[in-house]
């Protein structure tokens, strides 16, 4: 059985192998806490703002947040307090590239993001503020929400933000 410490460099080095070369991770994970690590390889992320994620779980208080991530997504979510007003980023499966790509119906509120975008990866201690920190973090190689699921996350927010307005 693998101790904590096995676990989190397992994961790590999942997380760095984003990347072709895993070094440049592991020297910004060192040096600043967060590593930008590109989309489409490993993982994808869809971009939530934070009014959009309150709406959904009807709370601001940032315990109730994270439980409640943790039970509807069941994977890994980061989050960003520095950009856009405070941002989640829920990790999904990459997409296979298709000749014809299944639409995501959230671009505008919640979009999905992929090859050609870096995305800022905090290291897997760093689960409280300041700055970018894990609200959930994966708990296994290959660990990533159902887009699926984040799709319909995302919806019922939509609507909960439409309703009070």
């Amino acid at each position: 059985m693998k101790t904590t410490q096995e676990t989190r460099r397992a994961l790590s080095n999942w997380l760095a192998h984003a990347q072709d070369g895993s070094e440049q991770a592991w020297l910004e994970w060192e040096t600043s806490g967060v590593a930008l690590l590109p989309l489409g390889r490993r993982f994808n992320a869809v971009r939530m703002p934070e009014p959009l994620v309150y709406a959904a779980l009807d709370t601001t208080e940032p315990q109730e947040v994270a439980r409640f991530l943790t039970q509807v997504l069941a994977g890994p979510v980061i989050y960003d307090g520095r950009t856009m007003g405070g941002t989640y980023y829920a990790l999904v499966e990459p997409r296979e590239q298709t000749d014809e790509p299944r639409a995501w119906k959230h671009e505008g509120a919640a979009p999905l993001l992929s090859d050609g975008t870096f995305l800022g990866v905090p290291r897997l201690d760093r689960t409280q503020p300041p700055g970018t920190h894990w609200i959930v973090r994966p708990a296994f190689e290959g660990d990533l929400c159902s887009e699926r699921w984040v799709a319909a996350f995302v919806a019922k927010g939509r609507r909960a933000s439409e309703e009070s307005i």
